[in-house]
């Protein structure tokens, strides 16, 4: 397990090295550059200009740029926001909770509800409700993440008037039910495109199980079919689901980015489009480095579970 564990760990010291390269130089090669936001000031020279440049470093070569930017990173300065000056740590920090809490709420509801969906479309295999669970994860897969957020808005909150249109709690109350009913919408918004694919993959892996030997021998000894799909088929098929949900971070990251948007929630997604639109550089490569960072884990996390929970799985 350790030896895996370090294999791993080195593997995805690599990928954050790429991610690093990659990030760094088309972001520092796009149109516009850094110092895109300082030429809209009014009466703003060259030589004002150039002056900001050789201030912030940004006259050297870009791999001498590139050099200074990773080693401050890997001593802990991620440098700090051409915006305001804040350490970029500090101001992913405080968009960090938000978004955690939208991806943790929507992951739960994604694996409660698409579990269960797969279970009975693969027990109910050709019925009206496998039918009605195939259509609607082709539309929920088809229709952007966007769409659905505007939709509950109109619906939800401006028609109905039961849920909050935006932002993640009312000014002056901060209560846990406040927080609650601001999570609701944005929350099954960002879980729908996972409850569809969840539900599919889910039901892949139900019907395969149903058709093992070790299946057929317990119905055979006379067990219930609850007992059965319950104790044999749940568990055995949820094994690929646990790899399934690492791989689905990168899907949460981005459908959290949509989703922030349209819901005005204060998480690290709107900060990335907030930044995007100033050219703040170190922030969005601070948050390109955490989202990486978060990736890794998840998937690190989820291969270890699978190795744990299921002892075929020999770890060289």
């Amino acid at each position: 397990m350790l030896r895996y564990l370090a294999g791993r760990l080195w593997q995805s010291l690599i990928l954050l090295l790429l991610v690093s390269v990659i990030g760094f130089a088309v972001l520092n090669l796009a149109p516009g550059g850094p110092l895109s936001q300082y030429t809209l000031t009014p009466g703003m020279t060259k030589e004002a200009l150039d002056r900001i440049a050789e201030q912030m470093g940004l006259n050297r070569p870009l791999p001498i740029q590139y050099l200074d930017w990773f080693w401050r990173l890997v001593q802990g300065d991620w440098g700090r926001s051409y915006r305001d000056g804040q350490p970029v740590l500090a101001i992913i920090g405080g968009h960090l909770f938000a978004t955690l809490l939208l991806m943790g709420f929507s992951t739960l509801i994604s694996i409660v509800i698409g579990t269960w969906i797969g279970v009975m479309g693969a027990t109910r295999r050709y019925s009206l409700f496998d039918t009605l669970a195939t259509v609607g994860a082709m539309i929920a897969l088809s229709i952007p993440t966007f769409w659905f957020g505007l939709v509950g808005i109109y619906l939800f909150s401006l028609k109905l008037k039961w849920l909050p249109a935006g932002n993640m709690f009312t000014v002056g109350d901060g209560s846990f039910a406040d927080y609650a009913i601001h999570l609701i919408m944005p929350s099954i918004v960002l879980a729908l495109v996972n409850v569809a694919v969840w539900s599919r993959y889910m039901r892949t892996a139900t019907l395969d199980v149903i058709n093992q030997d070790f299946v057929r021998t317990a119905k055979a000894k006379g067990l219930k079919p609850r007992r059965v799909l319950v104790k044999h088929v749940i568990g055995n098929a949820l094994l690929p689901m646990i790899t399934l949900a690492g791989l689905q971070i990168p899907t949460i990251l981005s459908g959290a980015l949509v989703t922030e948007t349209v819901f005005t929630w204060p998480g690290m997604g709107r900060l990335f489009l907030d930044s995007l639109g100033y050219s703040d550089y170190p922030v969005i490569m601070g948050l390109l480095m955490f989202s990486a960072i978060l990736v890794l884990i998840g998937n690190l996390i989820a291969d270890l579970l699978v190795a744990f929970v299921d002892p075929r799985i020999r770890l060289g």
